[in-house]
Order: C-alpha cells, then sequence, then structure tokens
C-alpha cells in the first residue's frame, strides 16, 4: 500500500498465493458462494410467500422481518469472534446451524403444515447465525489474496453474488409454487452443505492476520469502538461504507415504485428500472477488473458523488431518463462497492477487521429502516421529487468529505 495505511500490522504470508487470475482455489470460492446467495434468495422467497399464505399482510411483514433485530443485536458480539477465533471454523460452525435449520423446517412441513411460530423461529435464527457468520466471512478475502488483488477479488465476487441473488430470486418463485417451503429449505440447505465441503476441505488462507486477545466480549466491543475513534482513516471508511445504502436504498425500494405510480408507468416499470440497476450494479463491478484505478478510494467516492446526482434525476422526467439514471445509479454502486470495500479490507487493521466489517453491517440494518420511513414521510408531504433530491444531494455532498483529504486522494493497494 502507498500512501499511509492504518495497518500498524500486516497479515502474515503463510503460503504464496498465485495471480488472481489464476488462481482457481479462490475463482471456484467465489462460485460456491454465489450459489450459497442463490440458495438464500429461493429461503427468502419461500419465507415470504408461505409467511403471506398463512397470516395477515401485517404479520407476515414482521415474520420476514423478524430476523432483523436479533441480528443486530449480536452483530457486534460476532465481530468480536471474528477478530478473536479461526474464521473458517466460525463459517463452517454456523453454516452447520443454518443447515440444521432449514432440514428442521422441511422436516416439519412434511407432518405439518407451516405455522407462524415456525417461520418466525426460522427467521430468528437465520438472523442470529448471520450476525456470527458475516464479520468472519468479511476477512476470508484478506486471508486468500494479496493486498492489490483486493479489488479484483471484491468486484468478481460482488458481481457473482448479484447475479446469483437475481437467478435464486428468479428460480425461487418456481420453486416454492412446485415445492412449497420445504422443497425451498431443502434447496438451501443444498448450497451451505457445498459451503460447508468447500471451507473443510479445499478452502486453506495464504495470509494469517493477527488475533485479538481473549477478554470479555463486552470489553472486546469497547476496544473496538475505541479503535474507531482514534483511527480516522478507518472511521471515515466505515461512516461511507455503513451510509452506503442509505441514500440509494430508499431512493430504489421505495422510490421508483412511487414514482411508476404517480406517472402512470405501471408494475412493469418498476421491475425494469430494478434490472437496470442490477445489470448496471455488475457492469460496473466487472469494470474493476479490467480497468482498475490506481487511486481506489479517491476514484470510488468520486463516484458516489456522481451516484447523488444520478439520484436526483431519478426524481424527474419521463421514463427514458429515469432507465438512464438507474443504468447510473446501477454502474456506480458495483464499481464504488467493488473499490472501497477492497481499499477496507486493504487497509483496516487486521486485528480489528471482523469488529469494524460488524459495526458497518450495523449501520446499515440501524438506520436503513429509518431512511426507508422518512424517504415515505417526505413524499406524502411534498413533491416526489423533493425526497430524491434530497436523498441524492445529501449522498453527494457527504462523498466530497473524504474527497477533500490528501490520504484518500493518494491512497493506493498496489503494492
Amino acid at each position: 500500500m502507498t500512501a499511509g495505511t492504518t495497518s500498524p500490522t500486516q497479515p502474515v504470508l503463510l503460503r504464496e498465493p498465485p495471480r488472481f487470475s489464476r488462481d482457481r482455489v479462490v475463482q471456484a470460492w467465489i462460485g460456491v458462494k454465489a450459489l450459497s446467495d442463490a440458495g438464500d434468495a429461493i429461503w427468502t422467497i419461500a419465507l415470504a410467500w408461505t409467511a403471506v399464505q398463512v397470516a395477515s399482510p401485517a404479520v407476515a411483514g414482521v415474520v420476514v422481518a423478524a430476523g432483523t433485530v436479533p441480528r443486530a443485536l449480536v452483530l457486534l458480539f460476532g465481530g468480536v469472534l471474528a477478530d478473536r477465533a479461526d474464521a473458517r471454523r466460525v463459517m463452517i460452525l454456523f453454516n452447520a446451524l443454518r443447515v440444521g435449520v432449514l432440514v428442521g423446517v422441511a422436516l416439519w412441513v412434511l407432518a405439518a403444515p407451516p405455522t407462524v411460530l415456525l417461520l418466525a423461529l426460522a427467521a430468528v435464527a437465520f438472523g442470529v447465525c448471520d450476525a456470527f457468520f458475516e464479520p468472519s466471512a468479511s476477512t476470508i478475502g484478506r486471508r486468500l489474496v494479496r493486498t492489490e488483488d483486493l479489488p479484483s477479488y471484491s468486484a468478481v465476487s460482488q458481481t457473482a453474488s448479484r447475479l446469483a441473488t437475481m437467478g435464486g430470486a428468479a428460480v425461487g418463485g418456481v420453486l416454492v409454487a412446485g415445492s412449497g417451503l420445504g422443497g425451498s429449505a431443502s434447496a438451501n440447505a443444498l448450497t451451505f452443505a457445498l459451503v460447508i465441503a468447500f471451507v473443510a476441505i479445499w478452502l486453506r488462507p495464504r495470509f494469517a492476520l493477527p488475533r485479538a486477545e481473549k477478554e470479555s466480549p463486552w470489553r472486546g466491543i469497547r476496544r473496538g469502538v475505541t479503535h474507531l475513534r482514534g483511527t480516522p482513516t478507518t472511521r471515515t471508511l466505515v461512516l461511507a461504507l455503513s451510509g452506503l445504502n442509505l441514500a440509494v436504498g430508499p431512493a430504489v425500494g421505495i422510490g421508483i415504485a412511487l414514482r411508476a405510480h404517480g406517472a402512470g408507468w405501471g408494475a412493469e416499470a418498476v421491475g425494469a428500472l430494478e434490472a437496470c440497476i442490477g445489470l448496471g450494479a455488475a457492469l460496473g463491478a466487472l469494470s474493476v477488473t479490467r480497468w482498475r484505478p490506481r487511486r481506489e478510494a479517491r476514484a470510488g467516492f468520486a463516484a458516489l458523488v456522481v451516484q447523488g446526482v444520478a439520484i436526483v434525476a431519478l426524481g424527474l422526467g419521463p421514463l427514458a431518463s429515469a432507465i438512464a439514471a438507474c443504468l447510473v445509479v446501477g454502474v456506480t454502486a458495483g464499481y464504488a462497492s467493488a473499490l472501497l470495500s477492497a481499499t477496507f479490507a486493504g487497509t483496516v487493521d487486521p486485528a480489528y477487521l471482523g469488529r469494524m466489517a460488524s459495526i458497518t453491517r450495523l449501520g446499515d440494518d440501524v438506520l436503513m429502516p429509518l431512511a426507508m420511513a422518512a424517504f415515505g414521510a417526505l413524499a406524502s408531504v411534498a413533491p416526489l421529487w423533493v425526497p430524491f433530491a434530497l436523498y441524492g444531494g445529501a449522498m453527494a455532498a457527504l462523498m466530497t468529505v473524504p474527497l477533500r483529504r490528501r490520504l484518500f486522494r493518494e491512497l493506493s493497494l498496489r503494492g
């Protein structure tokens, strides 16, 4: 890394990794993880569809969101575990627990119809498993590839994950219609079993990260917060990554539907606009592997400024301009996410990487419902372009803050 780094300690090389373009183990891991993401999408569709069938809309909404609160409560403990334990063992353990939950659901529905209690318990169990799994999984790239290869790794893995999620959602509707909740649960359990087998047999870290000292979980959390306060570069990255979705999430999640309804475009336009965002995100992430900038952080934050402008444009004009704005939102999202997540993994102190990842995820989980509600409230009392303009303008303005810092303008992951 050049132009400064926040890592006082560096990962220790255990075995020399091949070039990313020839790294078959990492490429296979990306494929296996993408398959698991497709299985998750299948399960999510099945859970939502089944909840709607067995409960009122209000109760169904509570069931689908039931995993969010326990995940938020446990995430910081998951970050402490990620910085102390072996990431592979944590991933294997909690994927095995997920398999157990899914097999239990499949066996239940063979004997009796699904109930609200069953669905809620499954959602809560998945939320808790996510809280422990995700912080450890977020460190695995740092253990597999060189720092200079992190942008390519992030770009390819994020693209594979997005495409797999889209494909899994499409398959999920067909599968739940034909095989019900049990078939969908079994399909997702199979993908988790494949992840367990791959991690246990083939995935071997090339770099050893320093481990946090053994202490109480609460003290580990406090130590992580202290580290965040005392490390300005890490703090800026955590705040930026935590807020990445807070502007675009409401604009896409509720804003597009409101625009289509108000302009009379129809439900088909909602699907087309969201598909443009997904396609653009895949293209933006893949472009990093082909045309990687020298200064990753500067390019990533600059792309988010452009994304803020595109969010403003999304609230104005005819359908054609909305399609163009969605493509720009998608491209900049994929491009910036690949670059900034790589910068995050490559510059955060490895001994705190899991805790910083959990704080990043926690910010998104806690603040997104508020951001969605605020967008809807603004849209109900003001012209629809107003929330788009406020959210997009705020994002563009906030992303100029790190661009004014010399460190982020000059930071490079190239050795």
